[in-house]
């Protein structure tokens, strides 16, 4: 039986995640995922294709969402009352304009000395509205796209043995920041019928249309097309050469163009999600790639 092996969620977008055991699941995610972004001070996003070094800094956030607290090699810590009120301001992610509130200039201080680049930092306001696009729409916060990024270890044990066969390191799963990850998807026909002889099959998330998660429901949306992120080491926020980018482009790129590794999904049904819940998939499709 598939199982989920791993929970990540990312409080502050190109940050560094949080490893959960357990977490609320809510129509725009993991709780507190992608909640908070850094902007430049004309409001356009940052992430790590020009800021790797946004990789580096940890956020922490209370439960509640109430404190959020920002670490960083050689910096003290920042320790914030989260602003959920404050006035509304203009922010951009990928050409499409959004809202955020911003955290003040305490926050947009840090962050500008640890990236040297003068930043703010915004929280995605309670009536945001976004639409997700894809086979089955949803809702994120400042997620890339979609709600969830699921990928399986078989996925990624594919893509070592790869790597390995070129002479290179293998690769660890954060490079691509899922937040959900699976194992235990066997082999089968692609059609809901009889599984196949117990072999983990690479790829599966990119055929499940419907999954069942303890009391949750996901909808397939598309294949996460990759970019430069995955070529920085999330433990050190340096970029780190051609891999996987090169061999994934080998045996991964998608019909509408890019490099496929993982596959995004709406929530149909929030609830809540462990490490363990057996991973149900209910409807079947043929990949995209």
């Amino acid at each position: 039986m598939a199982r989920v092996v791993e929970l990540w969620y990312y409080p502050v977008k190109g940050c560094a995640g949080t490893s959960a055991t357990e977490a609320p699941l809510t129509p725009a995610g993991l709780a507190h995922d992608r909640s908070f972004m850094v902007v430049s001070e004309e409001g356009v996003y940052r992430t790590q294709r020009r800021h790797p070094g946004l990789a580096v800094i940890r956020p922490a956030i209370t439960a509640d969402g109430e404190r959020l607290t920002l670490s960083a090699p050689r910096t003290e810590a920042l320790h914030l009352r989260v602003d959920t009120s404050g006035a509304r301001r203009k922010v951009d992610l990928f050409g499409t304009a959004y809202q955020g509130i911003d955290q003040g200039d305490t926050a947009a201080d840090w962050l500008s000395e640890v990236l040297r680049a003068r930043s703010r930092l915004v929280r995605v306001p309670q009536e945001h509205d976004r639409v997700t696009d894809g086979l089955t729409p949803g809702t994120s916060g400042y997620a890339d796209s979609c709600a969830l990024h699921v990928v399986s270890r078989a996925t990624l044990d594919l893509l070592n043995r790869k790597l390995t066969e070129r002479g290179t390191a293998p690769l660890p799963m954060n490079r691509f920041r899922p937040n959900i990850v699976i194992d235990g998807w066997d082999g089968h026909d692609g059609d809901g019928g009889d599984e196949l002889d117990g072999w983990a099959e690479p790829h599966t998330e990119d055929r499940a249309r419907r999954i069942r998660i303890g009391d949750t429901e996901l909808g397939y949306a598309k294949l996460a097309i990759r970019c430069a992120v995955t070529l920085v080491e999330q433990e050190s926020g340096a970029k780190a050469g051609p891999e996987p980018l090169r061999t994934l482009a080998g045996y991964r790129r998608a019909s509408e163009g890019g490099i496929a590794f993982g596959a995004k999904f709406a929530v149909l049904r929030p609830g809540s999600v462990s490490v363990g819940d057996d991973v149900v998939v209910t409807s079947w499709g043929e990949s995209e790639l």
